[in-house]
């Protein structure tokens, strides 16, 4: 099998530019001489000897493919991402080519010229993770090819990166362990790992306590590490403002809102946007925005003190369970994303993001906490007018609301703890009569 980044090359560099670099297939996650987390740095000049239009039409002519690996929409953009990775050694699922679906309604309320979800759950494992988990257990797939001892691939996990790792080891048969908060995880979200075959540890702690527990873990150098601070993660999440600006023809939004936990995604996209602007396939930036719950908000803080130095907080249980993170391991290379593009950071309540996320599902969507943590970030930043009239604005949906029915039933009957309900819509309880039936349908339309 042929592999379309053949001549181009990536390789690891600190993320502060201390000018450490090595091979992308060094198991390493931090810079040795400062301790900072690394990126993937691509040889764009390489790149750039392709013209823009080129890359376009590679692009869109792979959108459309109905067989692996270019139906995945990561690995349509293959050299773009881990160039080097031999094609036969990729781990797909079929991943990305997900919808971006308007909001016509919400934005005419808001007053603005579109509002689009990209709909990142709808994808393997129903969330955003399966983007960057791709080019995560390729990687390894590869590693062990070569003859590097890895037993196992480990994470600490809200729920969706548990899920993902899982399934994307059991299709590349590698062992995968997940460690999980105790009672803080959907149950959708904890029965997949444990469909998956993973070694699945409930842990009596919170999610920050996990990644503790499993960057100490995987000093261990036979078990690898797949939480976001792996910077190739970043480089299947940034594929997401690539097909963003792909379903836009070309033309990126004027602001995208992000939900931020670990924050990994942020500076994904950021980083997405970037390589777009830098090969000429988008004129300009768009603005970002991060939306974090109220209950579990450092970033927000930060922000408030003028991007002052992070300090770890204690998160309170939110519904938003999947951002509910205190320490943050990408927060410095989400910082400089947001000053790199003019960015902003907003949270919400409870009772925000749970009435934002309904408001969203009467056009169509199912909605996840998370999106609607940004969808009220979103209504909040219009209402200050830091969010112009008119603007056109795409908001990052991580995760199917399926996974957390047990939050939309509460909603709509209303026994969410610290939520008001303003558009709860409880079954009718009726006889079974047709009278009562026709009673209670005439005031349709």
């Amino acid at each position: 099998m042929s592999t379309p980044g053949a001549g181009f090359r990536a390789e690891y560099a600190c993320s502060e530019g201390c000018g450490f670099r090595t091979s992308l297939w060094e198991v390493i996650y931090r810079c040795p001489r400062c301790g900072s987390l690394l990126e993937v740095s691509h040889d764009l000049e390489a790149l750039r000897a392709v013209p823009a239009a080129e890359w376009k039409r590679r692009f869109e002519s792979r959108f459309g493919q109905s067989r692996l690996p270019h139906a995945s929409g990561v690995w349509g953009k293959h050299e773009w991402v881990c160039p080097e990775l031999p094609a036969g050694d990729i781990v797909s699922l079929g991943e990305g080519r997900v919808p971006l679906k308007p909001l016509p309604r919400m934005a005419k309320e808001l007053g603005l010229g579109s509002l689009e979800l990209k709909e990142c759950g709808v994808s393997p494992t129903g969330s955003f993770k399966d983007w960057g988990m791709t080019v995560l257990v390729s990687a390894v797939k590869h590693l062990r090819a070569r003859g590097v001892p890895l037993r196992a691939v480990a994470c600490a996990s809200t729920g969706d990166t548990s899920a993902a790792l899982s399934a994307y080891c059991a299709a590349a048969g590698i062992p995968s362990v997940v460690f999980l908060p105790k009672d803080k995880v959907s149950l959708a979200q904890l029965v997949q790992p444990i469909a998956n075959g993973a070694r699945v540890l409930s842990l009596d702690t919170d999610f920050d306590g996990c990644m503790k527990l499993v960057q100490q873990v995987t000093e261990d150098r036979g078990l690898y590490l797949a939480n976001s601070m792996n910077s190739l993660r970043i480089e299947g999440q940034k594929v997401v403002a690539i097909e963003l600006c792909q379903d836009l023809g070309w033309e990126p939004p004027d602001w995208v809102v992000i939900p931020g936990g670990n924050l990994g995604n942020a500076s994904a996209l950021g980083k997405g946007f970037q390589m777009l602007h830098a090969m000429g396939l988008i004129s300009r930036l768009p603005r970002l925005a991060v939306a974090q719950a109220e209950r579990a908000n450092p970033l927000v803080r930060s922000f408030r003190g003028g991007f002052s130095e992070l300090e770890p907080m204690k998160a309170e249980r939110t519904l938003a369970s999947a951002i509910q993170i205190g320490n943050p391991v990408s927060f410095r290379r989400a910082v400089r994303m947001l000053r790199a593009f003019d960015g902003v950071v907003e949270d919400a309540t409870e009772s925000e993001l749970a009435n934002a996320a309904a408001r969203a599902d009467l056009e169509g969507t199912f909605t996840c906490p998370h999106t609607g943590v940004a969808l009220a970030a979103v209504e909040k930043l219009v209402a200050r007018k830091v969010i112009a009239p008119g603007a056109s604005v795409a908001v990052v949906s991580t995760a199917h609301g399926l996974k957390f029915a047990d939050f939309k039933v509460g909603y709509h009957r209303a026994t969410l703890a610290d939520v008001q309900s303003q558009r709860a819509n409880p079954p009718l309880e009726l006889p079974a009569e047709l009278g009562a039936v026709r009673e209670a349908l005439a005031s349709l339309g």
